[in-house]
């Protein structure tokens, strides 16, 4: 069934750029190199996780050294996105997704070289930088194009980011069992990294889309309470990252931890769980522009965290190992739209550009730092690992509602 004919008027006043009236060779051009980019980004990261067991004997650490090793990494991978506006303005987004690309793509050989713990860290911390400027600018050019286009199609790009993730697991794995080394391996893929940026260089958007600015300069009144009102706006992004990044993280990282450990199933169907929780997400995320048209953002949002609640309270609480993977599929479906919602709308934030996006990003970010250690301390204090899992992500689905549905974060989706 065709999606219905929207219009886009509206979604990217607040811009002063030349929306052409017809969506024309350059911007389909544009919208092919940018999602080649997120499926690229996707299989990135997953080219290295299946090995990261090989990559810790290599440096000859524990579990908890190379999970500290990665936690380290995280804390500087921050710096990405607290530079990354400051970067865009500089250099526009298409320039720094080649420079950062290219970088990322080095980074990972360095992660591949390794043999020391000090250098893995190296390679870790650029790999978590460089990622988080690629993400901020390839979600501001697809989110310009969304607009541009009758139907949007920013949950698509992140459903191929997490098609990406999938095929880059799986081949990964493969080249493993196959007896490729490390080095090899992840040579290899940087190498591949590194023509992709120079395939979809040429097609990337030139132009940048920027905030219109008032005629008159604003009284000092005016202008420190506009300054007021944007530090709140990138609170409720920081915040919004955060809870959404929890919900996400509290399904895949923990889905085989409530089987094996809370009902003691095999680690075969224990894997069911994360690939129920990944395949909801991915479907859900080629379904969501269609959602979108034909619910709405609100409606959509709403019933997405409905969704996200209740596959987490399931798989939570019920002791059924079928009804938990079911309940991790309903999670991921519900899932699966919230995080291309709110990159679209931070990245329509009005004033310097990138700064609604690196304050999301960065609550993306902590979480995935601090969610691991809150559910594993609660989970060690003789409580299941269910009932950590909800301890932590339904009060984020509600915070993450409120937060959606607060004027400030509705006044920058229709700006």
């Amino acid at each position: 069934m065709p999606l219905p004919d929207l219009h886009v008027q509206g979604l990217t006043s607040g811009y002063a750029h030349s929306v052409p009236e017809v969506y024309g060779q350059s911007e389909r051009s544009a919208l092919r190199a940018v999602a080649v980019q997120f499926f690229v980004n996707g299989a990135l990261f997953a080219s290295f996780v299946p090995r990261l067991p090989e990559i810790r004997d290599r440096i000859g650490v524990s579990v908890a050294g190379i999970g500290a090793l990665l936690s380290i990494a995280g804390v500087l991978g921050l710096v990405g996105s607290a530079v990354a506006s400051h970067a865009i303005t500089r250099i526009g987004t298409r320039n720094v997704i080649l420079a950062a690309g290219a970088l990322l793509s080095m980074s990972l050989a360095v992660v591949g070289l390794a043999t020391v713990p000090a250098v893995l860290l190296v390679g870790l911390s650029l790999m978590m930088a460089f990622d988080a400027l690629v993400d901020i600018a390839m979600n501001m050019q697809g989110s310009w194009l969304s607009a541009r286009r009758h139907t949007p199609v920013m949950s698509r790009l992140h459903g191929l980011w997490s098609l990406g993730a999938l095929v880059g697991g799986v081949a990964s794995s493969r080249v493993a069992d196959a007896g490729v080394s490390l080095p090899a391996h992840l040579l290899v893929a940087a190498g591949l990294l590194l023509v992709v940026i120079g395939v979809v260089g040429p097609g990337l958007l030139r132009d940048d889309e920027t905030a219109t600015q008032s005629e008159s300069p604003p009284d000092r009144g005016d202008a420190n309470g506009m300054a007021s009102s944007s530090r709140v706006t990138l609170l409720l992004f920081l915040v919004i990252g955060f809870t959404a990044a929890a919900m996400e993280s509290t399904s895949f990282d923990w889905a085989a931890f409530r089987l094996t450990d809370d009902l003691g199933t095999s680690a075969g169907f224990a894997a069911l769980g994360y690939a129920a929780v990944m395949g909801g997400m991915t479907l859900g995320r080629f379904a969501g522009d269609w959602g979108k048209a034909r619910l709405g953002q609100d409606r959509l949002n709403s019933l997405s965290v409905t969704m996200t609640a209740t596959g987490l309270a399931v798989a939570s609480f019920v002791p059924n190992r079928f009804l938990i993977v079911a309940g991790y599929l309903l999670a991921g479906l519900g899932i699966a739209s919230l995080l291309p919602s709110v990159y679209d709308t931070a990245a329509k934030r009005p004033g310097r550009p990138g700064a609604g996006l690196g304050a999301l990003t960065a609550g993306l970010r902590v979480a995935i730092l601090v969610v691991p250690f809150a559910i594993g301390g609660i989970a060690g204090s003789h409580l299941s690992v269910g009932t950590a899992v909800a301890i932590v992500a339904l009060p984020s689905a509600i915070i993450f509602l409120l937060m959606t549905v607060n004027p400030r974060y509705i006044r920058t989706r229709h700006t």
